[in-house]
């Protein structure tokens, strides 16, 4: 058996001030704000965005067609998504994939994953929380799927 080695890699990534990456990381076509931190074992995808003062921590995955506002925090082993599998089939074609956006001062718990929604400024999103739909009412939510469970 041959196995590829494969190093992790960061290219084409346009970023603001005082940006600190953990590698190994994979970051790819993205685009930072400043003094942004991302934790090791960390993707990100490209056509992403990533705002001023946001940390990403630990063994998270941020595709394609993700943006986080400013002022977030995203918890270790957050994963976003950009297909909602409608069709019973992978979609291979990223001028399909839907897009996902957190605003500002969005707090993500550890674990949770984050399907293609819109996710409102101030929210919070307990961890190990599946959020399937849109977030437009500021407050704290969890579970699977998300629930509001009360105001912050």
């Amino acid at each position: 058996m041959k196995i590829k080695k494969i190093k992790s890699k960061i290219k084409n990534l346009k970023f603001g001030i005082n940006c600190t990456i953990i590698e190994p990381s994979n970051i790819y076509g993205s685009k930072f704000g400043k003094n942004v931190f991302i934790g090791p074992f960390v993707e990100i995808q490209k056509n992403s965005y990533i705002g001023d003062n946001t940390r990403v921590q630990s063994h998270s995955f941020i595709c394609e067609k993700v943006k986080i506002g400013k002022n977030c925090f995203i918890g270790h082993g957050t994963m976003f998504t950009n297909d909602d599998f409608k069709k019973g089939k992978i979609n291979r074609n990223s001028k399909y994939f839907k897009k996902t956006v957190i605003a500002d001062d969005v707090l993500i718990g550890s674990n949770s994953t984050i399907l293609p929604v819109h996710i409102c400024r101030g929210s919070v999103i307990g961890a190990g929380s599946v959020v399937t739909k849109n977030i437009k009412k500021k407050g704290i939510y969890a579970g699977n799927p998300a629930k509001y469970l009360r105001k912050i």
